[in-house]
């Protein structure tokens, strides 16, 4: 005990204020919250990139590799930049997140949610007529929910087939479905411009692609051309054949363990 008692004495715990252990928490609390504004998008893959360079770093510095200290040394500060120039939009949609203000009402049961997705879904699907359902995850949604006709309602078919239906004058847009409630609709995905994109898809199907690919959502879209539907998640599409595989599909991908990604929908 006396040794243990001198060492904490001689060590930081034993010098230390109240202000340091203060400090120290809130340090520790504000990269939570950036770890947690940014969990879902592409930014954490970068974040982990850097990580691993980092450490990388560090082994090179302790082993007395002196030429990969040098380079890795004088790269981070190009890294670094590069990463903020490529994921501003990320970086953006995060510092609009952490000041938004999210009232969480009474949550529909996820089984009636799906199942009042999914029958909308084929139900438009027959009638050809387009839409895109897409479901958040952890990476939040409500950047692109700026501008748009908020509605928080409870989730149904009939709903959700008024508002895709042609004479509505906002049926070209995305419905966005947040924590079990229709939260907004006329809401636009920016699309994918990536040329490996097959030009048989339409806007809707490249929107899809776009915010899967950018967050850890899932889309429903359906083909106002064919009357099909696909679901998309991390920016490739599988087609669908009926409801069953969809309701499975649905279930399997939402109770999929997301790493590092609340449950949202979005329908366009």
């Amino acid at each position: 005990m006396t040794v243990l008692r001198d060492w904490i004495a001689h060590s930081p715990f034993g010098t230390a204020t109240w202000v340091d252990y203060v400090d120290v928490l809130l340090l520790a609390w504000l990269i939570y919250a950036a770890l947690m504004l940014i969990r879902g998008t592409r930014a954490i893959r970068s974040l982990l990139g850097l990580g691993i360079l980092a450490l990388i770093y560090l082994g090179a510095y302790l082993s007395g590799l002196s030429t990969v200290h040098w380079l890795l040394d004088h790269l981070f500060v190009y890294l670094i930049l590069a990463v903020l120039i490529l994921f501003q939009e990320d970086i953006r949609r995060a510092l609009a997140q952490a000041g938004a203000t999210f009232a969480r009402r009474g949550r529909t049961s996820e089984v009636n949610l799906r199942e009042e997705v999914v029958q909308a879904v084929f139900s438009l699907a027959g009638r050809r007529i387009g839409a895109i359902i897409a479901i958040e995850r952890t990476a939040s949604l409500s950047p692109f929910l700026e501008g748009t006709h908020l509605i928080d309602a409870a989730v149904s078919t009939e709903l959700l087939q008024a508002i895709f239906h042609p004479s509505s004058p906002i049926h070209d847009g995305a419905v966005v479905i947040s924590d079990g409630r229709l939260a907004a609709a006329g809401v636009f995905f920016p699309i994918t411009v990536s040329p490996d994109v097959s030009k048989a898809f339409g806007t809707r199907h490249r929107a899809a692609m776009r915010v899967t690919d950018e967050t850890d959502a899932i889309c429903l879209v359906v083909s106002e051309e064919r009357g099909t539907v696909a679901i998309v998640e991390g920016g490739h599409m599988i087609p669908v054949a009926d409801a069953k595989e969809l309701r499975e599909l649905l279930q399997q991908e939402l109770e999929r363990e997301v790493i590092p990604e609340s449950a949202e929908v979005v329908v366009a």
